[in-house]
């Protein structure tokens, strides 16, 4: 009974030491600015029809929801944004290794609520793990290098907003519980061997 006990308190801890969530960055109005490898040139916007020019790395939103607001120039990848803050990137056909990077910048669209959180949400049809990284308050960056795609393979990752809390390190307190969890596992095991004769 008292392992029962042990064992609960011990999982209230573990549940203590969660991340509280920033909340969605909402992108509705947006006007994103975009870079790919490194070049303006390289990402082709929705606003522009997606064709080569002056300005056509910078896109609203897509207000229908539909489609992507971004090509890249080799048109390898489309990317998406959402309203509720949500990026999705996807390959078009089966991407070879090499050097892929996007960089994103929401720019003055976002004054009030800064991006204080980008995380990695879903991962279909691709192995290796992206670089995802936060600028500043309104940019955000990808290197996708480390991934390898295949066609209509996808990652998305959410943009979030607001007080950003780390997922603290275990503390002494549940390193202790653990290590008594453990040990009256170990104690209540050996109560309920029979003695060999």
């Amino acid at each position: 009974m008292k392992t029962k006990h042990l064992l609960e308190a011990l999982a209230l801890v573990a549940l203590g030491q969660g991340a509280v969530h920033a909340a969605p960055l909402m992108l509705q109005d947006a006007s994103i600015t975009a870079t790919y490898n490194g070049a303006a040139d390289g990402m082709l916007g929705l606003d522009h029809d997606f064709a080569a020019g002056p300005g056509t790395n910078t896109t609203k939103l897509d207000p229908t929801d539909t489609g992507v607001e971004f090509l890249t120039s080799d048109f390898l990848f489309g990317i998406d944004f959402s309203a509720d803050g949500l990026l999705t990137v996807i390959a078009n056909y089966a991407v070879a290794p090499g050097a892929y990077s996007m960089r994103f910048d929401l720019g003055g669209a976002l004054p009030i609520s800064p991006i204080t959180a980008f995380t990695l949400t879903g991962m279909e049809g691709l192995t290796g793990i992206p670089g995802l990284s936060i600028i500043d308050s309104h940019t955000i960056a990808l290197d996708l290098s480390g991934v390898d795609w295949s066609e209509f393979s996808s990652l998305s990752a959410r943009l979030e907003t607001g007080p950003a809390v780390a997922v603290p390190e275990p503390g002494a307190p549940a390193i202790l519980m653990g290590g008594l969890a453990a040990l009256a596992l170990v104690q209540n095991g050996r109560r309920g061997r029979k003695p060999r004769a």
